[in-house]
């Protein structure tokens, strides 16, 4: 068996997205990509959107022989879309072998407006192949009931948790979590996991209180003293505060608390982060964005000059 991370924060773009091998099947849980339209006043920089289109193609070269995908929620950076935005995955661009693939999906029982459209869309694309899969079982899979995507009440949802029997280990892929609500991880520990991979806290919102903070960090604690592998990205890995957070957490248990990053052995690449200052040391030419969606650009360069870096980092 074998866990691939292919997108999350730390890796340089917003998602969860990962694949399980396993002798017979190759799941890939929540396809889907974005940057993260405005931070800081400003559009994604060029070398970010460079990096995103690799992750980007890389999604797509997993589902090609995928035989299994899972649906966590349908936020944009979660699911292909068909409405997407030029930094998102879109349903358009999606192998023709995705209508095959066997969909497992929280149901759209609670979905409104704009989200419940992206739940219809997937169901029109692969009819009789997604199943609602919140609390089942099937065979080496297992999906948690509805839980809340970070705090119960609020207006973004609920999300669902998936479960698998590797050869040798368990791994749990826990999105949007966001670690605030201790039942969710009461739950998460109870399946017993060896390794997991789940939303940190969003410590880059001013509106996390100190006392989310708090039940976050305890939390994190709880999962790291329970589980040997922990892997804690996405809505945690949009700051440096976040970064450091993490750093933390690992000195406080004792021993690592991985990222994305960390446990791919990549570095680190906060793009969302420092994208001001990526602005600041490669200004982006006026109009750049609209040649971009118009393809008119060679969002190579970027990517070149980026890896570059990072080889003389």
């Amino acid at each position: 068996m074998s866990l691939e991370i292919i997108g999350a924060e730390s890796l340089g773009v917003r998602s969860l997205c990962c694949r399980v091998t396993l002798p017979d099947r190759r799941i890939v849980i929540d396809p889907g990509v974005a940057l993260g339209y405005v931070r800081y006043g400003l559009l994604p920089h060029p070398e970010q959107i460079a990096v995103g289109r690799r992750i980007r193609a890389r999604i797509l070269n997993v589902l090609e022989n995928a035989t299994d995908v899972v649906f966590s929620h349908f936020h944009g950076d979660h699911v292909p879309l068909v409405d997407a935005n030029p930094y998102q995955l879109a349903v358009r661009s999606l192998p023709h072998a995705f209508r095959e693939l066997r969909a497992w999906s929280k149901s759209g029982d609670d979905l409104t407006g704009e989200v419940s459209n992206r739940f219809q869309d997937l169901v029109d694309l692969l009819g009789t192949n997604m199943q609602v899969a919140e609390g089942q079982t099937a065979g080496r899979l297992s999906f948690s009931r509805a839980v809340p995507h970070g705090t119960p009440g609020n207006n973004l949802g609920t999300v669902m948790m998936t479960r698998v029997e590797m050869e040798n280990a368990v791994f749990v892929h826990a999105s949007d979590i966001q670690l605030l609500e201790d039942s969710t991880i009461d739950l998460l520990i109870d399946w017993q996991p060896d390794i997991v991979l789940a939303a940190g806290p969003p410590l880059y919102l001013n509106r996390l209180s100190n006392a989310q903070r708090e039940t976050a960090w305890h939390n994190a604690v709880r999962l790291a003293q329970h589980i040997d592998v922990v892997i804690l990205d996405h809505h945690l890995m949009r700051s440096r505060e976040g970064a450091d957070w993490l750093d933390r957490l690992s000195q406080t248990v004792g021993r690592q608390v991985y990222c994305a990053a960390d446990y791919m052995r990549q570095p680190r690449r906060l793009l969302e982060a420092e994208r001001a200052r990526w602005y600041e040391e490669m200004p982006v030419p006026e109009g750049w964005h609209d040649e971009y969606a118009q393809g008119k650009v060679d969002i190579d360069r970027y990517l070149n000059q980026y890896l570059l870096r990072g080889s003389q980092g």
